[in-house]
C-alpha cells in the first residue's frame, strides 16, 4: 500500500510503498478515506513533540475516517463495509492515518455519523475527544452553568462551545470579531478578547461572580487570567498547561484545576475503550444536529500533503485541515 512516511525530523513526508497491515486480535483493518491534520503533526515532524513518543520511520495522522475491510479475532462490534472514525495512531510507533490502510484497535472506533462525509468525519476525533474529556469527564458541565471557552473558534474551541451548548450551559467564547457570527450560530456569546480585559467581561457576563467552568485552549497568560475569573468553587481545565502559574487566585476561590492529555490512552494502551465511547457520543450529537465540525475549504491529497501542512504552519486555514487518502 501507499503511505506517507516521516524518515527524519524536519524533513518532508515521503510517499512510498509499505506493507499492508493485517488486523490482529481485537483490531479492525480500515481502508482509510481521509486523515485529519492537527498541530501535533507539525510538532512531530519538527521533532519537538517528545510527549508523542514518536518512533522513526513513522506514518503520521491521528484522525482517521474510513471503511472496515476486515475484522480481527474477538471483534464483534464492526463488520466489513462499516463506515468508522476515531483517533487511532500516528504516535508511539502506532501507524497513523496517512496511509491507504490501517490496522486499528477496535476500542478506539465508532460508527461515523450518517450525515457526515468522510472529510467531515476525519475532522472530528482528536478535537472532540479533547473537548469532551475537558468539559464532561473533568469539569462535569451541567445545564444552567456558565461556561467560558478561551479560543472558541479554534479546533478544540469550536467543538467545546457546541458541546457545552448541547448540555444546556450558558456559553461564552473569546474570539476575534471576524468569528462573532460563527460563535453566535452555535448559540453562544462571543467576547472580543482583543478589546475586552478579563476583569471587564467577567463583570459584564457574570456580575463579577465568575464563570462556573473555564476551558482554556490557549495557555500561558490566558490560563493565568482564568484563575482570577472563575467562580467560587468553579473549575478551570486546560489543554495547554504551559508556563509558570500562580495558583493562589484559584485557591482563594476554592476552585479546582485539571489538565487534558488526550494522547494518553493511545500511547499507554490504557482506557482506550472510553475513546470509542466518546466517539459514539460525537456521532449522537452530530446526527441530532447539535454539533458540526468546521472544515477548511482546502482540498488536499497524499501527493499535496505538504500544502496541507503549509496551511497549518502559516495559520491560513479556516477550520480543520483534512487530507483525502483514498476514494
Amino acid at each position: 500500500m501507499k503511505a506517507l512516511v516521516l524518515r527524519e525530523y524536519n524533513q518532508p513526508l515521503v510517499l512510498q510503498e509499505v506493507l499492508k497491515p493485517v488486523a490482529g486480535k481485537g483490531q479492525v483493518l480500515v481502508k482509510v478515506h481521509a486523515s485529519g491534520v492537527n498541530p501535533l503533526d507539525l510538532k512531530i515532524q519538527s521533532g519537538v513533540a517528545t510527549h508523542a513518543k514518536t518512533q522513526l520511520p513513522a506514518v503520521l495522522g491521528v484522525d482517521l475516517a474510513g471503511t472496515v475491510e476486515a475484522v480481527g479475532e474477538g471483534v464483534s462490534r464492526f463488520k466489513p463495509g462499516d463506515r468508522v472514525y476515531g483517533m487511532t495512531g500516528g504516535v508511539a510507533g502506532i501507524q497513523g492515518s496517512l496511509a491507504e490502510y490501517a490496522a486499528v484497535d477496535a476500542d478506539l472506533l465508532a460508527l461515523q455519523p450518517a450525515n457526515l462525509s468522510m472529510r467531515q468525519a476525519a475532522a472530528v476525533p482528536l478535537i472532540f475527544n479533547t473537548a469532551w474529556e475537558g468539559l464532561v469527564d473533568q469539569a462535569h458541565v451541567q445545564a444552567g452553568e456558565s461556561v467560558l471557552v478561551h479560543g472558541g473558534a479554534g479546533g478544540v474551541g469550536h467543538i467545546a462551545v457546541q458541546i457545552a451548548v448541547a448540555r444546556g450551559a450558558r456559553v461564552y467564547a473569546t474570539v476575534k470579531p471576524d468569528d462573532f457570527a460563527l460563535i453566535e450560530s452555535y448559540g453562544a456569546t462571543p467576547i472580543n478578547y482583543t478589546r475586552e480585559q478579563p476583569e471587564d467581561y467577567v463583570k459584564t457576563h457574570t456580575g463579577g461572580e465568575g464563570f462556573d467552568v473555564i476551558l482554556d485552549t490557549v495557555g500561558e497568560e490566558t490560563l493565568a487570567a482564568s484563575f482570577n475569573i472563575v467562580k467560587q468553587y468553579g473549575h478551570v481545565v486546560s489543554i495547554l498547561g504551559r508556563g509558570t502559574h500562580n495558583l493562589a487566585p484559584l485557591s482563594f476561590r476554592s476552585g479546582s484545576y485539571s489538565g487534558v492529555f488526550t494522547l494518553y490512552p493511545l500511547i499507554s494502551g490504557k482506557n482506550r475503550k472510553h475513546h470509542g465511547e466518546i466517539m459514539a457520543e460525537a456521532t449522537a450529537l452530530i446526527e441530532a444536529g447539535k454539533l458540526m465540525p468546521r472544515l477548511d475549504e482546502g482540498q488536499y491529497s497524499m501527493e499535496t500533503v505538504a500544502e496541507a501542512y503549509g496551511a497549518m504552519k502559516r495559520r491560513t486555514a479556516r477550520g480543520k485541515v483534512v487530507v483525502e487518502v483514498g476514494s
